[in-house]
């Protein structure tokens, strides 16, 4: 588990976001192919071994390729993206912030951008002849740089990340629940229910971090609005 060191230097906030984008994308590449994977041999390897003679279903293949391989991504994100590891990415975008372009003709006393100083909210810098205005309550990123743009976008609310789980966990139960009130043939409604139970399971676990964050956070919220 990567740490977070609370500093106010731009060019320390940069290279912590540049090691946490390269952790990020080793999480997303180990949950990628490992779903793949799991996927690959639960649904296409066993119809190697099917004699000639036999028939094979291979639209439920599909089907079961996509459904293992969706449940056993959404169950590695939440071991591989714990709250822990969220907070500490919501917390390195606050610090990088965000920059947003606006039209040069509208704006005045406009700032000259410089690597080693950072902007608060609202200020206008000039970076390699555009205007940008600042976003975020601390901002270092480099203007022109969408890397910085997009880890600000996705980890700017501590919370997106399990709201994207939740929805998408959520949409795979009703969808499975749904197949298995129409599957007349057992073996899909033996595959559908096992399936279905990682997933209630996973769901619960994805819930109750919502729940138990989301008050964590609203009250924290609540508390720095008093004290300002």
């Amino acid at each position: 588990m990567p740490t977070h060191a609370c500093c106010l230097s731009p060019d320390l906030i940069r290279k912590e976001v540049e090691f946490l984008k390269i952790d990020f994308n080793w999480r997303m590449k180990e949950v990628l192919v490992s779903s793949m994977l799991s996927a690959y041999y639960i649904a296409f390897v066993p119809v190697w071994f099917v004699k000639s003679t036999q028939y094979v279903d291979k639209r439920w293949s599909c089907e079961l390729f996509i459904l293992v391989s969706v449940s056993t991504s959404v169950i590695l994100m939440r071991h591989l993206l714990p709250p822990r590891y969220c907070d500490l990415l919501h917390k390195a975008a606050a610090h990088l912030g965000c920059w947003q372009k606006v039209d040069p003709s509208l704006c005045s006393n406009v700032l000259q951008h410089m690597c080693n100083t950072c902007g608060r909210r609202e200020v206008l810098v000039k970076h390699n002849k555009n205007v940008f205005k600042a976003m975020g309550h601390y901002n270092v990123a480099v203007p022109s740089d969408v890397s910085h743009y997009r880890f600000y976008f996705f980890f700017n609310k501590p919370l997106r990340i399990l709201n994207i789980l939740i929805i998408l966990e959520g949409a795979m139960i009703f969808y499975q629940l749904y197949s298995l009130m129409c599957s007349e043939k057992w073996y899909q409604t033996i595959s559908l229910a096992l399936i279905l139970f990682s997933n209630y399971y996973a769901f619960f676990k994805l819930l109750r971090d919502r729940i138990v964050l989301g008050k964590a956070y609203s009250y924290s919220a609540s508390s720095d609005h008093k004290v300002s």
